[in-house]
């Protein structure tokens, strides 16, 4: 107990560590409180990472910043249109069609599942292939009351989606347009002596900054590559399944696993047990191992690499607090606290060092 209090006093009688955690605390407890209700601002923030990097790109042309803003603004708007009048209704149409063939798919499981006993006699029965079927049956019961339960709020989620695409553009607009004003906004409530934070704020930046951009990136090339294979074997369900490719390598380790279930049922269910088959998983087992080896070195390059443990455990805190947005928003707020502990300034005491007796 004592080392605590001593470790305590020693931290707050250095001011530049007392701002920065208390700069820390309050955002944390901002986005803890508040974060479900300002997610179209961390959104519209998380686009402005992007754009801003494009920004920086064209200045060595010596174009004034409002020009550059305006040129690429206008580019983002013209991509959300195209997204939300062809893109999105695609989509619909094919999860429309996926979810008619699921019956079918169904149907060829449980035909499957019967011959299972007349293969392979020694190992399952029909007992347990009656078992199994009657529990996936339930389940699909299940699963049909949660769909029809979830269509209120799907229609809520629609009309949220329809004013996310009027506000956050807005909002992406004017984080482009006054960024140098909103930051002056924001440190004019800052105390002076605030080294410590400027470092942690800087480092913070260019690594989230250069996380965003990269993952960006990468889901753009993922998905086209994926869309590619899955257009040249005549997949069904491309676009639906190559954009969910795409957005997977948002969660490390788990989405690519998650991801693989549905492009190999479909694949199963589309060309059965034959070469089509061995040749789509065979590309996309190849595009899966050239994203993880080759794609991501080479654009995360000047990004500081998160332990695996460190991506995992703020996978599970941070989509256990928010769901699916944690899930989404947990790599960068995790290379936040990453910059926190790396400014955090290390304690010189002699007897810091010494082995603690047991």
């Amino acid at each position: 107990m004592n080392l605590v209090v001593v470790w305590l006093k020693r931290q707050l009688t250095n001011p530049q560590v007392v701002i920065l955690g208390g700069i820390f605390l309050a955002c944390f407890l901002i986005i803890y409180f508040l974060g479900r209700m300002l997610i179209p601002l961390f959104v519209a923030l998380i686009i402005a990472y992007m754009l801003e990097g494009v920004i920086r790109t064209l200045a060595r042309s010596r174009l004034p910043r409002s020009v550059l803003v305006a040129m690429v603004f206008s580019v983002f708007l013209a991509m959300v249109l195209v997204a939300f009048f062809l893109l999105i209704p695609l989509l619909i149409k094919q999860i429309t069609q996926l979810v008619q063939q699921i019956p079918n798919m169904v149907d060829q499981a449980q035909i499957m599942l019967k011959q299972l006993p007349e293969k392979y006699p020694r190992y399952v029965s029909h007992e347990q292939i009656e078992a199994l079927l009657a529990h996936l049956q339930t389940e699909l019961v299940v699963f049909g009351q949660n769909i029809l339960a979830g269509i209120f709020d799907s229609v809520i989620g629609f009309i949220t989606l329809v004013v996310y695409v009027f506000i956050v553009p807005l909002l992406v607009f004017f984080f482009l347009k006054d960024k140098d004003k909103m930051i002056g906004w924001i440190t004019g409530f800052l105390p002076r002596e605030r080294s410590l934070s400027v470092q942690v704020w800087l480092d913070a930046d260019r690594q989230i900054g250069n996380y965003i951009r990269g993952k960006a990136w990468e889901i753009l090339i993922i998905w086209s590559a994926a869309y590619i294979i899955f257009t040249v074997f005549k997949l069904p369900f491309a676009m639906l399944l190559s954009l969910l490719v795409g957005l997977s390598v948002i969660v490390p380790y788990v989405g690519a696993t998650v991801v693989t279930v549905p492009v190999v049922l479909v694949a199963y269910f589309h060309f059965g047990i034959s070469p089509s088959f061995f040749y789509v998983s065979g590309a996309y087992l190849v595009l899966q191992i050239l994203d993880g080896n080759l794609l991501v070195p080479l654009l995360f390059a000047e990004v500081v690499d998160l332990h695996p443990v460190a991506t995992i455990s703020a996978l599970f805190i941070f989509g256990g607090l928010w769901g699916l947005w944690g899930v989404f928003f947990a790599i960068p707020l995790a290379t936040l606290i990453q910059a926190v502990l790396t400014a955090w300034p290390r304690s010189k005491h002699p007897d810091d060092h010494a082995p603690v007796a047991l």
